[in-house]
């Protein structure tokens, strides 16, 4: 098969690179694989596989690993596949949104065979079309965003599917579950949410049970019913319980559900009380761990540094099967992606800082596991620079963990130069014990790279993200400066050669910090970054909905001259530091005005500085010679200003 084939052509021609030199364009490529999923009959493999540049559906007879790529439209890119009948998948298409690894959907919901055939639309806005005969009724096009709520385990002719109407409501809308017929797109309602914008979770019988997420004010709502015909009851709302919480699956009897309850609880759906389960003081879950089946779960996935995993039922023969898979990868992260019912065959996912991932079948009969597909196959681990979890405290005493990686062979190297690098988001985001193309760039190329998890972030519990907020230049930003001096003090960094470098709030933090903090940062890069935060209001698509406007007057506040006061363009007196801006000009989410004024700013006060900037890229760069040319100009920026000919 063509891309299996492709995979021995890139890992060889990887092997034949220089050992002291790892190409840029190595680190810019984007992964070969994303995903793959096994068929519920176990006869094929489901993958999103990039193919001429493109995210397309590679589906693969097992038998003799033949098979045929699904090409979305136009210029569409798979955004995501599932399973809804023994060989039968239903896909999503998407557009590319700057840096994103994953497209945003466009709401069209796709069907096809898991040999190809059979491949057409089933909802949305070109569905319908003409039938083979005219007495089979088809689906009309619909003015509605689609997602696949469940497949239907015991009906495979049928799926559940939320559907979200197009208007142009300031509030958002009310959406409605239906089952539809995965052959002929005609829908049966069977829910309509008592909540705007909401999901929907069903059990195991199919029957659409609760309808939750976050309402206008801002707040986590739960609504539950007891059956079809039951009325909704509100049974949770952050607003007056205090605490955010979100239904996950039911348990196999269907009268309990887990919930992240700031850990995994259980949810007596008679008595309507909730007991915890599992938690860990200030680590959130990250995933709650399902059976091969899904109708249950065996495990909970945390990541309080490197990742973790809890087993709630030890004898169940998916703990088993984890446990004696961890034991044969020593260091490395194991996840199960997915799995036929029986558990006979099941795909298997193995990661680390150093390896992108790579994914094995592991088969119930014989008991091995089979190397399937790299994720990054031009990639070589050995090569590749650690990630070392850190903890230290920041100046009110608040726990803050993160990550230092090293230049590779240097693991115990003092005196680097260093480079802070802020993750975006801010609120919910966080760094993680994974492969980072960013990091790994910076660190082959001789620099310490610090990542930190300031308050705000997501994986350490709600407390801690809501400490993050309306502290923008405030607290989250301290943050960032106590653990750069954590560095200095651990003797890892040379405090005359540290740079910060952040996207989206994290290229805010780096210019922030440059001029907050300007006897600390030798040097600045500010990528699709956010240098004026009453913008932040009036500019970009945050703003648009109500929704966006109440997230913003959380997290940012409306005092204005505060505003106006911690934004970076307002502190350019304070400078000292060298400046880098990168700018998408087709950027949705922080617009390039931002950009563009601070660099009409620093121009007029003739502040000389790297200006990047790339009409057709978004909110982060997509394009992988754009990528490559980033990480090239990004570095050179940084041996000019950082490296070791660079004046003190």
């Amino acid at each position: 098969m063509r891309w299996l084939s492709l995979c021995f052509v890139l890992f060889a021609s990887a092997a034949s690179v220089a050992a002291d030199e790892v190409p840029l364009a190595d680190f810019a490529r984007h992964a070969q694989y994303h995903d793959v999923r096994i068929s519920p009959d176990g006869e094929y493999l489901a993958a999103s596989a990039g193919v001429g540049g493109k995210t397309v559906l590679a589906l693969i007879r097992l038998k003799d690993m033949r098979g045929v790529n699904v090409v979305p439209r136009d210029t569409a890119e798979l955004a995501s596949f599932r399973w809804v009948g023994p060989h039968r998948l239903m896909y999503t298409e998407g557009e590319r949104a700057g840096g994103l690894e994953q497209p945003l959907p466009t709401g069209e919901l796709f069907v096809v065979n898991g040999d190809g055939t059979d491949d057409r639309i089933l909802f949305g806005l070109r569905a319908g079309g003409p039938a083979a005969a005219t007495h089979i009724a088809r689906a009309a096009p619909e003015r509605a965003f689609g997602t696949l709520i469940a497949p239907l385990r015991d009906d495979e002719r049928h799926a559940l599917i939320a559907s979200y109407p197009f208007n142009d409501s300031h509030s958002g809308v009310f959406p409605e579950a239906y089952r539809i017929d995965l052959e002929t797109g005609l829908k049966l309602r069977v829910a309509s949410s008592p909540l705007r914008n909401a999901h929907f979770l069903a059990d195991n019988a199919g029957h659409v049970r609760f309808a939750y997420g976050t309402d206008v004010d801002q707040r986590e709502k739960v609504y539950f019913r007891a059956g079809d015909e039951a009325d909704w009851e509100k049974v949770f709302d952050e607003a007056s319980d205090g605490r955010p919480l979100q239904p996950l699956r039911f348990a196999r009897d269907d009268r309990s559900v887990y919930f992240a309850c700031g850990g995994i609880c259980r949810f007596d759906v008679a008595t309507r009380e909730l007991t915890p389960v599992w938690q860990v003081e200030g680590v959130d879950p990250v995933d709650l761990m399902p059976t091969f089946d899904e109708r249950d779960a065996f495990a909970v996935r945390s990541e309080p540094a490197r990742p973790a995993v809890t087993l709630l039922d030890k004898s169940a023969p998916e703990a088993k099967l984890l446990v004696g898979l961890m034991q044969q990868f020593p260091g490395e992260a194991v996840e199960f992606r997915s799995a036929t019912p029986d558990g006979s065959k099941v795909v298997v996912l193995v990661y680390s800082d150093t390896d992108p991932g790579q994914f094995f079948l592991y088969d119930a009969a014989s008991r091995k596991a089979t190397f399937l597909f790299a994720r990054r196959p031009w990639i070589a681990p050995e090569r590749m620079a650690p990630m070392a979890p850190i903890e230290l405290a920041a100046r009110d005493g608040l726990p803050l963990h993160g990550y230092l990686t090293r230049p590779p062979g240097k693991a115990e190297a003092k005196n680097l130069p260093l480079v802070v690098l802020v993750h975006g988001g801010p609120y919910g985001a966080r760094d993680r014990w994974d492969f980072d193309p960013d990091v790994q760039a910076l660190a082959s190329h001789g620099y310490a790279v610090l990542q930190v998890n300031y308050r705000g972030s997501g994986g350490y519990g709600a407390a801690f993200q809501r400490a993050g907020y309306r502290e923008w230049g405030g607290k989250m930003q301290d943050d960032v400066t106590d653990a750069t001096r954590w560095a200095i003090a651990q003797g890892v960094a040379d405090p005359k050669r540290i740079g910060i470098f952040g996207g989206s709030y994290g290229g805010y933090a780096a210019l922030e910090g440059a001029v907050k903090e300007p006897e600390l940062y030798r040097c600045a890069i500010g990528y699709v970054g956010v240098y004026d935060l009453r913008l932040m209001y009036r500019r970009g698509d945050i703003a648009q909905n109500l929704f966006g406007e109440n997230y913003l007057k959380l997290v940012l506040g409306e005092d204005m001259e505060q505003l106006a006061a911690r934004s970076p363009i307002a502190g350019l007196d304070r400078l000292k530091a060298k400046v880098m801006l990168i700018v998408g000009g087709a950027d949705p989410r922080v617009p390039p005005v931002h950009g563009e004024n601070l660099h009409a700013e620093l121009s007029k006060r003739r502040i000389e500085h790297e200006w990047l900037y790339e009409s057709k890229e978004g909110h982060g760069f997509y394009n992988e010679k754009n990528r490559e040319t980033l990480y090239r100009r990004v570095l050179a920026f940084l041996d000019r200003t950082l490296g070791e000919g660079a004046p003190r």
